[in-house]
């Protein structure tokens, strides 16, 4: 049973383009551009100079900091230089740059085989943290600390998120159906981990082929289920998971913890699995590359820190392009330049031929507050934020806001009210930390 919520949208899926393209390795990039910040948390210390020669896989990058992940060399190769990066989310950060050598490096990769079954929940954790594994649904929040609840906490229920709600992506399909038994092993570790009872994968119900593929893996595992959800956005969103699923309401500031729940998406149980099984750190992951402006869009598994230029010149980018999106166009992060790497939080790249810029005063006719899905007033909010009175948006719950675009996707004058509201988030959360 699935259960509703309030807000949200049917929107234009644009899936068809790449949903039948069957997950394809991206050719060895020659050069891979490593960010030591690339995740939520603290950023890392290089664990290389420049000089220095790494095989694939060699840890890098790491921190002391609690919500820190570490990074490992997708390629291998010489450190040619470390310096200031642009990466997808806008930022400039410290980043390694390894350029390849001749050597092989698949035959390099050194596996470890682990009976999971056999291991304490610390040593999951911690090499799931060696691994440096984040979130691959786009947050990147450290996975090692996300299944580390608080003591006291008791989680009952992990949620694999499937749901894939984003325009155009596709990726999280693909590896539903292509890798269901590593997912599935990748979500009894979690549970294990946590002590949850129960697990269950939540997917939107225009992916009825993953949702059979996998009720058919799961025959016979009594604490593992599938659960077919209303193609609404953002139904992926974790609090909205949540609802749908367990009926469960995620109160103002707190987590999904905090009800006693844990969500990860099903790429990142993917990696847990191979990293727990396998000894493998994460150092690649699947991306969709797709939109009108794509010659021979797809979903390929692409080395960690391999640039968008050299992706897009393999996929083919036509001239007539007029905005390249990292990860989908509702969430996603538009990009001033493709000379960025692809990092752990990068779903997709999503180039748009058409774009309409040109926008218009509020006509006050409130659809953004239908759609918002967390209950919030997103044209007030946007104007409490060109007027720079932050406290009183504060007061109107602006920290709530999951910046889903659902408001800025239906409204007649395309404000833009998710740029103005993640300002706004971003003046109150600067104030808070004086």
């Amino acid at each position: 049973m699935a259960f509703k919520f309030s807000g949200g949208l049917k929107i234009e899926e644009h899936k068809e383009l790449t949903e039948s393209s069957p997950i394809i390795d991206f050719p060895e990039p020659k050069k891979v551009v490593i960010p030591l910040k690339q995740h939520t948390g603290a950023t890392l210390e290089p664990l290389v100079k420049k000089g220095d020669m790494v095989k694939v896989g060699d840890k890098i990058g790491d921190s002391k900091a609690l919500i820190s992940s570490p990074v490992h060399s997708s390629i291998s190769g010489k450190v040619v230089s470390i310096e200031p990066h642009p990466i997808p989310t806008g930022e400039v950060v410290p980043a390694i740059i390894i350029e390849a050598t001749e050597e092989d490096p698949i035959d390099e990769l050194a596996l470890e085989k682990r009976e999971w079954r056999e291991l304490k929940r610390e040593e999951i954790i911690s090499i799931i943290r060696e691994a440096g594994i984040v979130g691959l649904g786009g947050a990147a929040f450290p996975t090692s600390v996300k299944l580390s609840p608080p003591e006291g906490i008791v989680i009952d229920t992990v949620i694999l998120n499937g749901a894939e709600c984003e325009p155009f992506l596709t990726c999280d399909h693909r590896l539903m159906l292509e890798k269901p038994d590593e997912i599935i092993t990748g979500l009894q570790i979690i549970m294990k981990v946590v002590g949850a009872k129960q697990g269950i994968i939540g997917i939107e119900d225009n992916k009825k082929d993953a949702i059979e593929l996998l009720n058919s893996k799961l025959k016979g595992y009594g604490d593992i289920k599938v659960v077919s959800l209303p193609t609404r956005y953002p139904q992926g969103s974790e609090k909205h998971l949540i609802k749908a699923i367990l009926n469960r309401e995620v109160p103002s500031g707190k987590l999904p913890l905090n009800v006693g729940v844990v969500v990860n998406n099903v790429q990142t149980a993917y990696s847990i699995a191979k990293a727990v099984c396998e000894g493998s750190p994460l150092i690649s992951r699947v991306i969709t590359v797709s939109g009108d402006g794509v010659e021979r869009p797809g979903n390929f598994r692409v080395k960690i820190g391999t640039q968008f230029k050299d992706i897009l010149e393999y996929t083919g980018l036509k001239q007539e392009t007029k905005k390249v999106i990292s990860g989908g166009p509702m969430t996603g992060v538009a990009q001033w330049t493709l000379e960025v790497p692809v990092i752990k939080g990068t779903s997709g790249i999503i180039a748009l031929t058409s774009v309409e810029e040109e926008t218009y005063p509020c006509l006050r006719c409130a659809k953004c507050v239908d759609a918002c899905p967390m209950g919030l007033l997103p044209l007030e909010l946007g104007n409490l934020a060109e007027q720079k009175r932050f406290d009183d948006a504060y007061r109107l719950y602006a920290l709530d806001c999951i910046e889903c675009g659902s408001c800025a996707y239906i409204c007649p004058s395309r404000r833009p009210l998710v740029h103005l509201i993640r300002f706004a988030k971003a003046e109150i959360n600067k104030r808070r930390r004086k």
